[in-house]
This record gives C-alpha cells, structure tokens and sequence, in this order.
C-alpha cells in the first residue's frame, strides 16, 4: 500500500505542480483526507523531494533551450542562454534568503485552513488579473529583464504558504511586471529548477535518518511517476497559455477552497 498512496501522490504532484493550483497544497489535502497511517508519506522531507521527479521533467522539455553550450545555437544565443541563467540566479535569491530564515517554522502553515485560505486568495487575484487588460513588455522568457526577475524571485517567497503555488505566485508576478502569459510560465518553470534542488537538498540534510533503504524506494517511486506525469503537465500549459488567459485555474481554486472548506468542517 505504500507505494501505491506513493504513485497516487506522484501523480498529483505531477498534475499540480506546474498548473498555478499548489502541488504541496493539493499533497497536503490529500493526505489529510486519506488519514494515511504511513509517516513517511505525509512527512515534509517526502512531500518536496517528491518534486524533483517533476524539475528533472523540465529539464527534459527544455534540455535544449537551457544549454548554454549547445552547438545547435549560435554565438549569440548562446550567450543570451548564459544571461538567462544569470537572471534565473538572481531570481533565486529571495527565495533562498526567505527559505532559510523560515524553513524551521514552514510546517506550521501545512493545515487545511491555510491551504483553502491560499486558493481562495490566489484564485481571486488569478481571476482579477485575466480581466484587466494588463500591458505586455516581455514577450519570451529571454528578454525579461533583470529587475524584472528579481520581482518574480520577490513573489516566489510568498510560496513558502502551502495553497498559495509556487508556479502560481511567480506566474502571477510575471505577468504583473508585463510579461506574456507563455514568458510569465516559461521562467516560473525555468525558475523551479535551482530553486527546488536547494529546498530538496536542504530538507534531505535535516532528515537523514528517515532516507531508510525502504523510504528512499518509496521516494523514487513517487518521484518517478511526477517526472513521467509533468512531462505532459509542462506541455500542456505551455500550450495552453499561448490562447488562454488563467482565469479557468482561478475559478479551479475558488471552487477548491470552497469543497476543502465544506469537507473538513462537516467531517469535524
């Protein structure tokens, strides 16, 4: 049974965690509607080191793109490659300043009020930023400016609320500071890549003594099966975004908050 709840837990974070609606949300409600008796499972080392599985799918996607080196590019943009890491790097830095000071108390947030709290919010802000006719500067992840990364690092930290979304809260905070939706997508998953390796490598430091041979099984097995899963995910959104706004994701989470809210008060 264990790696079973591990493979439906891989196929929900590969579902979520690059659609603006939480993946560690959605890990978290989930966990607390199952009651799964295994501690594992429900532990924060499992539930973001599960989401390597789904980074290592965006380095799939865009092995390409991302390879500063590649001798398909030319000079040039290889070296517009190079900047974009530059920027992906200086985008890091909120994020790691704000994950290190508050990574002791971050399970304190992980409840059901806190998670249906966070979609609420950030459903509302999706659905009030797809109405507004919002002015488009930056129309593809490589021309966003430095300043402008650093913003999009700047609403990153404001993930660390479970509910709230990491794709979500940078996605939201691109688009604020005039990137397209595609550009506002692109470097959010861009974005994930270094910052989840950090939060992963950080959390496995704190939890050694749970990675027993049996518990980094189970950990691959879920992690697999977000990687094959975001693989689709990652399309799929990018897709998407080039002819829909995210006003759908923010009636998802409206909605979302709503039944959380309705199920756990009634079953008390």
């Amino acid at each position: 049974m264990r790696y079973i709840y591990a493979i439906f837990l891989g196929i929900v974070e590969g579902l979520t965690e690059w659609l603006p609606v939480s993946s560690t949300g959605h890990l978290i409600l989930v966990n607390g509607i199952v009651r799964s008796e295994d501690v594992f499972t429900s532990s924060d080392l499992f539930l973001y080191v599960i989401q390597l599985g789904a980074i290592l799918a965006v380095l799939t996607v865009y092995f390409d793109r991302l390879d500063p080196f590649s001798k398909k590019k030319t000079k040039d943009e290889r070296k517009k490659t190079r900047a974009l890491w530059r920027k992906i790097a200086a985008a890091c830095v909120p994020a790691a300043v704000v994950g290190l000071l508050l990574d002791d108390i971050s399970e304190r947030f992980f409840s059901w009020k806190t998670v249906a709290a966070a979609l609420f919010v950030y459903g509302v802000a999706f659905c009030l930023t797809a109405k507004l006719n919002m002015r488009v500067k930056t129309g593809y992840a490589e021309d966003i400016r430095f300043g402008t990364a650093l913003a999009i690092g700047a609403f990153q930290t404001l993930s660390i609320v479970p509910g709230t979304s990491r794709s979500g809260s940078t996605i939201l905070g691109g688009m604020i500071a005039g990137c397209s939706r595609e550009a506002a997508a692109e470097f959010s998953f861009f974005l994930a890549i270094p910052v989840m390796f950090g939060v992963s490598a950080l959390k496995i430091a704190k939890n050694i003594p749970l990675l027993t041979g049996e518990n980094v099984l189970v950990l691959l097995v879920g992690a697999g099966v977000a990687y094959i899963v975001s693989l689709f995910t990652v399309k799929f959104l990018t897709g998407f975004v080039k002819k829909h706004s995210f006003f759908a994701f923010g009636v998802y989470r409206i909605v979302l908050a709503a039944a959380v809210t309705a199920f756990f008060m009634l079953r008390g």
